[in-house]
């Protein structure tokens, strides 16, 4: 197998290939040019985004071409592969805003698109301006409408509904990969596996079309040890974007993945070679320098080196392992409420850690909230639990000017008095 294939299969970015053995070959003969694709349904890519381009990354570290491509013309349509129901359709306006601040994410992400190593393109170049009439002459007349319904993603959507323009959704993407192979000869779409049907139908249009051989590679849909949806956390998905979630966020949720994803986690987030992840999950080693460092590299990865240092020192001093308290999230709240008794309830909805004031109290009447006049260690010896929704905190308990409060076991707030 080519060396950047064996790179992604050691790395766990391997579920499925249209051909492994045609696809390696092509590889070693030279560097093939490939394609990933986002739709620029929302303002931030997420971290289940990514797993194609920390591959993309790969591949362009072993000297292949990558096309970033963002969908600006696809997500007028929305893809329904892994959807149950039709998405919201968005105004060409917001999808353009939209695929601006993807575009750049991805930039920060990639180093840069210096248009020999790695590019980037919108599809909407090509898609908003075809003829109707002219597209199904040219191109729906190679679609098996039977074919197109033994893929999953529309199986899955026969019950409950598939929408005509959905079912366009194909067409479209296939399109855009006989397009970038005329445009950049591009031979190859990687992608997660729920995009299987879409990248095979892409394969066979070009062929019926150029009578060229191109490829399929896809990724699993990752998740955690326990099955759930990697990538999501109280607060909603893990966004890039620090505007949603933060940076200590975003870290925090690394530093705490089960011991059983670490290994996998590092392999697939990170860069570090392999023989160090090894060595980091080795038995006998504390899971928790692992899922440190796991968290510093991806956090520094997405958000940057000065970011990551940040939410390190912040995670460090809200465990008590040292480290700068004022790196944790930090709110400033007015002194005068303390000074009249601020309600418990509204401190912890105030302070970010419950999403409304009927999450802060049940919060507090299940024991998860918690107030410290100092520094929290990770003995929780100076943590107190408040458990009467009807207790008002005082400036008794504040200390230097602040006090942390803590939700559940792991949410740390540090409260400046203003």
């Amino acid at each position: 197998m080519n060396a950047a294939l064996e790179t992604l299969k050691e790395r766990g970015f391997f579920q499925q290939c249209t051909d492994v053995e045609g696809l390696s070959k092509v590889m070693d003969e030279g560097p093939i040019t490939f394609y990933v694709g986002t739709d620029p349904t929302g303002p931030s890519l997420h971290i289940g985004h990514m797993v194609p381009f920390f591959a993309f990354k790969h591949m362009i570290a072993a000297g292949h071409r990558g096309i970033a491509l963002i969908g600006g013309g696809t997500a007028r349509i929305g893809d329904p592969s892994g959807k149950t129901e039709m998405r919201k359709m968005l105004s060409y306006e917001q999808l353009d805003a939209n695929a601006e601040s993807i575009s750049a994410q991805l930039n920060r992400f990639l180093g840069g698109f210096d248009g020999i190593h790695a590019l980037t393109d919108n599809n909407k170049h090509w898609l908003s301006d075809l003829n109707y009439i002219d597209f199904l002459r040219d191109i729906g007349r190679h679609f098996s409408v039977n074919r197109m319904l033994s893929f999953e993603a529309y199986r899955m959507r026969m019950e409950t509904g598939l929408s005509f323009i959905e079912f366009n959704y194909q067409l479209l993407q296939s399109y855009d990969f006989l397009e970038l192979y005329r445009r950049h000869d591009c031979r190859l779409q990687i992608g997660g596996d729920d995009q299987w049907g879409n990248i095979v139908a892409g394969i066979e249009l070009i062929r019926r079309v150029e009578g060229a051989e191109c490829f399929g590679l896809t990724f699993p849909l990752v998740t955690t040890a326990d099955g759930k949806k990697m990538g999501k956390t109280e607060k909603g998905a893990l966004f890039l974007d620090p505007a949603i979630t933060s940076p200590y966020d975003f870290f925090q949720y690394w530093r705490n993945v089960q011991d059983a994803d670490i290994e996998r986690f590092l392999l697939m987030f990170t860069f570090l070679p392999v023989a160090e992840i090894r060595s980091l999950v080795a038995p006998g080693k504390n899971p928790n320098e692992a899922k440190e460092r796991l968290a510093y590299e991806v956090t520094a990865l997405i958000h940057g080196k000065e970011e990551a240092d940040k939410a390190l020192a912040g995670a460090r001093a809200a465990f008590g392992g040292g480290g700068d308290k004022s790196a944790m999230p930090s709110v400033e709240l007015p002194r005068a409420k303390f000074e009249a008794g601020y309600p418990v309830v509204d401190l912890f909805f105030d302070a970010g850690l419950a999403p409304t004031k009927s999450e802060a109290r049940r919060l507090v009447q299940q024991g998860g909230a918690f107030v410290s006049a100092g520094l929290p260690h990770g003995s929780g010896a100076d943590l107190e639990a408040i458990t009467d929704v009807a207790d008002l905190i005082n400036l008794d308990r504040i200390k230097d000017n602040e006090l942390i409060l803590r939700a559940g076991k792991k949410r740390y707030c540090r409260v400046v008095l203003s």
